[in-house]
């Protein structure tokens, strides 16, 4: 296996770390990343095979386990009770639970609020420049969450600043605030959020909290502990990706002068999954390998870990024809951006028709939206997304 070195907070990689994964594809299905000191699963068929194998899994095999620094006490509580994080039997019992409140028919009964709320933030866009990234991309998935949720959207600032702040323990360049930080929003947001659930349990209403709390199956119900950290887990996930799947895309197609028909009933489909393809939001999962495996000619031994580069698999040549090309007209083969297995997300029903609705109508309504100074990508892989966007209408 090649071993390469790529400092993932180097500015250059920062800002496209596109040119590294196709060196690294050159060496195989597997390389050995030196500073995240692991292999990395860097083609579509490593990535794809390692989401959907048994033996891989988000949990830390239980020998590994430990109780974690005491100042990450309250981000560690929400983390253990994330079904991102658990394995079969615990994620099995989970995600049933969730997905009987989480269903097709909630998702959909939001189209008509999404359409609505999209046309009601561009007819608030300024004449001067501004940032699209606050004033349209953030906005649309924390209103649309705080609604399915049943949360008063006025609290829309405080569950951005908790999820902004609990989700930057994921990234490279995380430092000892950024842990302090995160167990601040943790404990807030927990207390909120235990706090409204209760609430819900005395005046039961037709959201996702109070369908949560009465979801059952064969007689078990989700903990205290469960649903707030199943409730944070669907805001933080479901923020950060749609974000940053905005962001990245109304930029691709505002630098090549993508043509509006890409963004028809008919063709809004295709172009949403190259979106998601091209630029997705996060980059790299982790897995534990739970057992000794063999497995593209590495061995893993149980413990160990592996990184799946989902932004590194949407641009394998062997899958995609000129995969650094942006292209909506292509046929669509299931890009990594979701994930895989187990664990492809559960939201991505609603982010699908969050973009679908949001692209559409802001191509519509700004035909002439330009970009008015250069992207500039926030230092904070995993994820991959920008600081700001700043347009013109």
């Amino acid at each position: 296996m090649k071993t390469l070195s790529q400092s993932p907070v180097d500015p250059d990689f920062v800002q496209n770390p596109y040119p590294f994964y196709d060196r690294a594809r050159e060496h195989g299905d597997l390389f050995y990343w030196s500073e995240y000191k692991m292999p990395a699963a860097v083609s579509h068929k490593a990535v794809q095979t390692l989401l959907k194998d048994r033996r891989f899994g988000r949990e830390v095999p239980v020998e590994m386990q430990s109780p974690g620094p005491s100042h990450l006490a309250p981000w560690l509580a929400v983390e253990a009770h994330s079904l991102l994080e658990a394995e079969p039997p615990r994620h099995t019992r989970l995600r049933a639970l969730v997905m009987r409140a989480f269903t097709s028919r909630a998702i959909t009964g939001l189209e008509d609020s999404i359409y609505d709320l999209s046309h009601s933030l561009i007819e608030q866009f300024p004449a001067t420049p501004f940032d699209i990234l606050g004033g349209f991309c953030t906005q649309i998935p924390v209103v649309t969450i705080c609604r399915l949720l049943g949360v008063p959207e006025e609290k829309s600032p405080d569950l951005l600043r908790w999820s902004h702040d609990m989700v930057a323990m994921y990234q490279a360049s995380k430092t000892r605030e950024t842990e302090d930080n995160a167990a601040t929003a943790s404990r807030d947001f927990t207390a909120f959020l235990s706090s409204y659930i209760e609430m819900r349990r005395d005046d039961p209403r037709d959201d996702l909290i109070t369908r949560l709390i009465e979801a059952e199956e064969h007689g078990e119900k989700l903990s205290k502990e469960e649903l707030v950290a199943t409730c944070i887990l669907l805001l933080n996930a479901g923020h950060e990706a749609t974000v940053h799947s905005l962001g990245n895309g109304i930029k691709t197609v505002l630098e090549l002068g993508i043509h509006k028909d890409a963004f028809s009933p008919d063709a809004i489909d295709k172009t949403v999954e190259e979106v998601l393809r091209f630029d997705p939001p996060l980059h790299m999962f982790t897995r534990y390998a739970y057992e000794d495996i063999e497995i593209f000619n590495h061995s893993f031994k149980r413990g160990d870990q592996v990184a799946l580069l989902l932004g590194a698999a949407n641009r394998d040549p062997v899958v995609w024809a000129n995969p650094n090309t942006f292209d909506p007209t292509r046929t669509i083969v299931t890009n990594s951006s979701f994930g895989g297995g187990l664990h492809f997300c559960v939201g991505a029903p609603l982010a699908r028709l969050e973009m679908r609705i949001a692209l559409s109508v802001l191509f519509e309504r700004c035909p002439n939206l330009r970009l008015s100074k250069g992207p500039d990508y926030s230092n904070s892989y995993h994820f991959h997304g920008l600081s700001q966007l700043i347009v013109e209408v």
